[in-house]
């Protein structure tokens, strides 16, 4: 008798053991992995080709980064931000920045996109005395 009370014993600590590790696997997920935030930046320094006009008048193109294809859809008044740095600047980046969306079969969408743009200087050439280092 005392034989399986001490079975009965050991099962009952399985089973609180069981239901510890499923109350701590709804409670935190099935890893306690630490929470963070996945943001993507894309820069460009060429207006897209191909800007196609969607749904109400959203601009939607195609950036190939490193072979995957993002796709992005934007408000037109957003993308007039890419427009005015094509008229107005010789040479401009833009930072598009986002979340990763849906999975596309070459790549991906980008999801919540926003738009800055900046105006890219040209790098003045050095003058013949600092490109010349001085032997010590």
């Amino acid at each position: 008798m005392y034989y399986n009370q001490k079975i009965d014993s050991v099962q009952k600590q399985e089973q609180l053991c069981s239901q510890a590790v499923s109350i701590q696997s709804n409670l935190f997920g099935e890893s306690m992995a630490t929470a963070g935030k996945l943001e993507l930046t894309i820069k460009i320094n060429e207006f897209p080709d191909d800007v196609k006009t969607v749904e109400n008048n959203w601009k939607q193109f195609e950036v190939d980064c490193d072979g995957k294809i993002i796709t992005i859809t934007v408000k037109p008044k957003v993308f007039k931000k890419l427009e005015d740095a094509q008229a107005n600047y010789p040479m401009w980046v833009a930072a598009i920045a986002g979340k990763m969306g849906e999975a596309t079969p070459n790549g991906f969408v980008l999801a919540e996109p926003a738009i800055q743009v900046f105006e890219k200087k040209p790098k003045e050439p050095k003058s013949a005395s600092e490109a010349v280092a001085t032997p010590n």
